[in-house]
């Protein structure tokens, strides 16, 4: 089977410290609902773990029931860090799911033909992750807004989520993570250590992630809200 870990579990600096951005207004349904209805619309997705922060795991509840979310099996809590969150919501999967597809809520233009594509790659590579390509010319900036050198942009890729990989792989790749006391802030750097061979799948950049107020502008510009 095929499985979706949705993570909304952490808190947004850039926002503000106590503001949960999954679960802010965009339209007229919470950022998190629209994550979930893709994942509930894509034929791929067999269910969802969905990971929140301890005192959203009710509101999370009713918002799934409120959207018709029947994929989404499981609500718990997560943890300080998403690393922490991930591993716990890979924890509540059963023996019987091969793929995982780890997404964050915060990514509210995700389409299920995205995570299609994903685990199709992560069904024949063993991973399929996000991404883009970078086309901006990028600077380097070591100290202030003193430019140290302009970075070849050719071989650059900008990473989304869903990041998907066989259960199996993640599994490991969670495994040495931990031996070694590593933090890390996608699941693609952790499957990095224990394989050559993460593998990209081409995205949208309307797959953006909501970290300050004015993205919720744009994505409801992308929705048609």
């Amino acid at each position: 089977m095929n499985y979706g870990v949705i993570v909304a579990a952490g808190k947004s600096e850039r926002m503000g410290p106590e503001v949960d951005k999954a679960f802010l207004s965009l339209g007229t349904k919470p950022v998190l609902a629209y994550s979930l209805m893709a994942f509930e619309k894509c034929p791929d997705i067999d269910g969802v773990i969905l990971v929140v922060r301890k005192d959203r795991v009710d509101p999370a509840r009713a918002m799934v029931q409120l959207f018709g979310c029947s994929k989404v099996k499981r609500v718990i809590a997560g943890g300080n860090t998403r690393q922490v969150s991930v591993k716990t919501g890979l924890s509540h999967l059963s023996s019987d799911v091969s793929i995982v597809a780890v997404h964050d809520g915060a990514r509210p233009c995700i389409t299920p033909a995205i995570i299609t594509e994903t685990i199709k790659s992560a069904k024949k590579y063993g991973s399929g992750v996000a991404a883009v390509k970078i086309t901006d010319t990028v600077k380097e900036v070591k100290k202030g807004l003193i430019v140290s050198k302009t970075v070849d942009r050719t071989m650059l890729w900008a990473v989304q989520t869903p990041q998907t990989f066989t259960l199996d792989l993640l599994s490991k790749a969670f495994d040495a993570v931990h031996k070694k006391r590593l933090t890390v802030t996608d699941e693609a750097s952790a499957v990095e250590l224990v394989s050559h061979d993460v593998r990209l799948v081409p995205a949208a950049l309307s797959n953006i992630k909501i970290t300050v107020p004015d993205d919720l502008t744009l994505a409801a510009a992308l929705l048609r809200l």
